[in-house]
């Protein structure tokens, strides 16, 4: 008996390009986390597939690409998965979309336009042009949902001009998240602490602020889950009292070159200087009470193409950026243990009516060893994900 094939089915190849997007993560920033797949024209064998590489190495359809010319295969009428918009600009790298018209492809499925507006269409268009066959899934496919959560933090620079912020803290079940005489290592547990790690490792950068630095002396690196490069630092300064011998300045180098970034409220050049001997950039944004302009400072890391900032701070800098409405999301660990008095989860307030908390809504709930991980979004920060 003769045996029939068939064709694999499309949403397969899309969840399939979606899983090869996944492994940009902490890879591709500041680009978008993409992949692709050729499949061939009958729609019976994948001949390529890829994902984006590092800022200024090739795009996911160019990896993808050279995975099919790689492994022999011709992709001449072939159709190419592809989970964000190919891009149409010369940036780092050449147009995606041209590379894909002269390989011969003659169709492209995505599920998303590019929401920089260098793209925004025109990739779609120039392959159209082109005579390539275009089919971009609804926007409320569960592909297209998972594309843009993918890339929340993209997503937001090119749409809000900020990045997400996400806001992560380590407590007891009964909110404390260090004694009254400090002791703070270690509430949650070893699990707990890879993952928080892991969480470091995909955003574009970490902020904490001076009393952080003063009394931890942190490096702010991820140790505990693999990463190709490390997170760029974001100290918030306000005097500019970073000591010049923290430890945060002996962080050994690992794939792109981690930038520290100090914001401050006061001019001091002698101490800027100084700062700037030992590798940090140093930049005065002075608000209105005298500490740094939180929200300015959000702007300035959009322009240096932060895409998701992960906050790990003390309670007073949590409070201050909850006050302000920066928080987008906030990553609490919760251990099974109690501990009484100490210092809180944030320090905003005291609020004289309920509704002016501020007003969480449920991602993600899920056990991590002993402790519990929550991922909660700030009520309707993530609007813009679904348009």
């Amino acid at each position: 008996m003769m045996k029939t094939l068939h064709t694999l089915p499309p949403t397969l190849l899309m969840d399939e390009a979606l899983a090869q997007a996944r492994q940009a993560v902490g890879l591709s920033d500041p680009n978008p986390r993409v992949g692709s797949l050729i499949v061939s024209s009958d729609g019976l064998q994948v001949l390529g597939t890829g994902h984006t590489q590092a800022a200024g190495s090739a795009h996911a359809e160019i990896m993808a690409l050279r995975d099919a010319a790689a492994k022999g295969h011709s992709v001449t009428g072939a159709t190419a998965y592809v989970t964000l918009e190919p891009c149409s600009h010369q940036g780092r790298t050449g147009p995606c979309c041209d590379a894909l018209i002269a390989a011969g492809i003659k169709k492209v499925v995505a599920t998303l336009t590019d929401p920089n507006p260098r793209v925004a269409g025109q990739g779609f268009a120039r392959m159209r042009a082109a005579g390539v066959a275009v089919e971009v899934l609804p926007t409320d496919s569960p592909q297209a949902r998972a594309s843009r959560e993918l890339n929340i933090g993209f997503f937001s620079r090119m749409i809000r001009k900020t990045p997400w912020v996400r806001m992560k803290m380590a407590a007891s079940l009964d909110g404390t998240t260090a004694l009254e005489n400090g002791v703070s290592q270690w509430i949650t547990g070893a699990a707990a602490r890879s993952d928080g790690h892991a969480w470091r490792a995909r955003a574009s950068a970490v902020l904490t602020g001076i009393g952080t630095v003063l009394e931890d002396d942190p490096m702010l690196d991820v140790r505990l889950a693999a990463t190709p490069r490390q997170p760029h630092l974001v100290i918030v300064d306000s005097r500019l009292e970073t000591p010049l011998e923290a430890r945060l300045f002996n962080t050994p180098a690992h794939g792109q070159p981690r930038q520290i970034w100090i914001y401050c409220a006061v001019e001091n050049p002698e101490k800027q200087a100084a700062l700037e001997a030992r590798g940090a950039q140093v930049k005065q944004l002075p608000g209105p009470s005298g500490k740094v302009d939180l929200a300015a400072l959000l702007r300035d890391l959009a322009q240096r193409e932060v895409n998701e900032l992960h906050l790990e701070a003390g309670h007073k800098l949590n409070g201050s950026f909850l006050r302000e409405g920066l928080v987008d999301e906030c990553l609490v660990y919760l251990a099974p243990k109690l501990l009484g008095r100490g210092a809180g989860l944030s320090s905003f307030g005291p609020l004289t009516a309920l509704e002016d908390g501020v007003s969480l809504a449920f991602h993600t709930v899920e056990r991590v060893g002993e402790d519990l991980r929550i991922v909660a979004r700030v009520a309707g920060h993530d609007r813009f994900l679904h348009p």
